[in-house]
């Protein structure tokens, strides 16, 4: 049993590699640079990406189970695609693929619809696989504590409501989806799961839980998209800020929510209720 994680040094990688390392598993870490790799003892760092289909089949000889996360980049559909291929024509039949809540509505979003487009694939090679679609991620507002601490909630969330999960939650469904994969005597059937939090956010309720976190008024900076774009890409490249200006604009109109009956499946799969984000921020916070 050898399960290769991709997207090794993310948030979400590193947590699922923590969880299955703690295990016991026999885990590989796939990263540009192994040399620098700094993971739990008994992880084996390994060469790849997604734009190197040789270090690819090198990295997944011996594997049989794969989790499978992408980083949104401006090449995320070709190096999704060339790992899962690469996999699927490896013959390995164990996979957890890390996609997007509301990825098949959501498709004017680039980075949406590529996860939805590479869940296609994963159907339509018939690879048994679990389907993992989790909300925006808790961990997104981190980078927005000093701007709470001034005064304001910049993420223009809108005011439909945004189930936001924390990473950890994510880290604790995947991880346990691999193992039982792993551990299975043969493939698994398919299998999709939402994976949302229990309340949902808007601009204004969050920007509230700062509020009464910090103790002093918190104001929602507001709905204004060409601000947010503006915003984001001083952090981050052109076609990523407008690729989450989409998002944001979806959000506006529908929100981000799981169906009702992912709740239950959510505490079934935890065996605890999901992390809230009152929670999230005061740990934040300290």
């Amino acid at each position: 049993m050898s399960i290769l994680v991709t997207g090794a040094t993310g948030a979400v990688g590193s947590a699922v590699i923590e969880r299955l390392a703690a295990a016991g598993a026999d885990v590989r870490a796939l990263t540009r640079n192994p040399n620098a790799y700094k993971g739990p003892a008994g992880v084996r760092a390994v060469a790849g990406d997604g734009t190197d289909p040789s270090a690819i089949r090198a990295a997944l000889q011996g594997v049989d189970t794969v989790f499978l996360l992408n980083a949104v980049t401006a090449d995320e559909l070709t190096q999704g695609l060339t790992l899962l291929t690469l996999a699927r024509d490896a013959g390995i039949q164990r996979f957890v693929y890390l996609s997007v809540l509301n990825a098949e509505n959501f498709t004017d979003v680039p980075h949406f619809t590529v996860k939805y487009t590479i869940e296609r694939a994963i159907e339509q090679f018939d690879l048994p696989a679990t389907v993992l679609r989790p909300s925006y991620f808790m961990q997104n507002d981190a980078p927005l504590k000093d701007a709470a601490a001034h005064g304001l909630y910049p993420m223009a969330l809108g005011s439909v409501g945004i189930e936001m999960i924390d990473i950890r939650d994510i880290a604790d469904i995947a991880a346990a989806a691999l193992l039982r994969r792993a551990r299975a005597s043969g493939p698994l059937p398919r299998e999709v799961i939402e994976i949302a939090g229990p309340e949902a956010m808007t601009g204004e309720s969050a920007a509230k839980v700062w509020a009464d976190a910090l103790g002093s008024e918190v104001a929602y900076v507001g709905d204004d998209l060409d601000a947010a774009e503006a915003a984001i890409a001083q952090r981050a490249p052109a076609w990523a800020a407008y690729d989450l200006r989409l998002m944001l604009a979806r959000f506006h109109r529908e929100g981000m929510r799981a169906k009702p009956a992912a709740r239950g499946t959510l505490r079934t799969l935890l065996g605890r209720e999901p992390r809230t984000y009152q929670a999230f921020v005061r740990e934040l916070l300290g």
